[in-house]
């Protein structure tokens, strides 16, 4: 048995693009079109373009992916800032500001407001780019994600930490 692959798993892809990433890391966010740019303790972000994939009937963006991703970009947030312990969710609160249409680009940002020995509390923030300035946010949500923390990691998921371990900058 390889000391450095105990479990004999397949080399995984090197992290050359974000929807490499995203697809490794997190395969909802990956099939509905997400791509995660940034991922660190203090901040993880990404994107994504509104297509037939994340809509609903009125050819706009579905507010169940965005709570999707505030979910995922504070829980993946969330495990790093606990040293890469496990973390779940236990409260989402989102608010749907506008609405995002097929082919807007929409940029989201996690950042942490606070970080305790066992709870933390994200808050993430969905965006439309504007072609003139990608700093001026036309928010399509808000949302507050609070998550018990440090919890053991499951052996059978200690493969996918050591993944994240890869892709993070800390």
């Amino acid at each position: 048995m390889d000391n450095q692959n105990p479990h004999n798993d397949p080399p995984l892809p090197s992290p050359s693009s974000s929807s490499t990433t995203t697809a490794i890391l997190d395969a909802p966010l990956n099939a509905m079109g997400f791509e995660i740019e940034t991922l660190s303790p203090n901040r993880v972000s990404g994107r994504i373009v509104v297509s037939p994939k994340c809509c609903q009937m009125f050819k706009v963006m579905h507010g169940g992916v965005s709570a999707m991703i505030a979910e995922a970009l504070a829980s993946v947030g969330a495990q790093m800032a606990s040293g890469f312990k496990r973390v779940a969710g236990f409260h989402l609160s989102i608010d749907h500001l506008q609405s995002a249409k097929m082919g807007e680009l929409v940029l989201a940002e996690a950042v942490p407001l606070s970080i305790g020995d066992a709870i933390q509390v994200w808050e993430v923030e969905l965006w439309k780019a504007k072609s003139s300035s990608i700093e001026r946010r036309d928010v399509v949500a808000s949302s507050r994600v609070t998550l018990l923390c440090n919890m053991p990691v499951p052996k059978h998921s200690q493969p996918l930490v050591d993944t994240l371990q890869r892709f993070a900058k800390l």
